[in-house]
């Protein structure tokens, strides 16, 4: 049985031309590969932690790691993902599975 992952981006716009045509199109995308953001943003103040801050932040919900592995190595999607590449820059991309509780982590 799959399960959603949770992929955070976070990062800096270095080109707003180059992100538009990512961000424009990539929207439709996401969609047709069984993802969906939930929540996006800019950034307001770091409270802890030692990773400098980046701009934007995008947290986005796949149907299962396959999906966004799908939409990552999708042929179809060869000339968009460079406009993400060029367009931002200090980007970090991670997945996270939903927990309910924290448990995993103790055991």
């Amino acid at each position: 049985m799959s399960t959603s992952v949770y992929a955070l981006n976070l990062f800096n716009i270095v080109s707003k031309e180059e992100y538009l045509a990512y961000a424009k199109r990539s929207v439709k995308e996401v969609k047709s590969h069984h993802g969906r953001v939930i929540a996006l943003g800019k950034h307001h103040e770091s409270v802890a932690g030692d990773l400098s801050p980046r701009q934007v932040f995008i947290l986005v919900e796949w149907a299962s790691k396959e999906a966004f592995d799908s939409y990552c190595n999708d042929p179809a999607l060869a000339d968009l993902h460079p406009h993400r590449e060029n367009g931002t820059k200090d980007y970090i991309w991670q997945l996270f599975e939903k927990t309910e509780d924290l448990r995993p982590f103790f055991n």
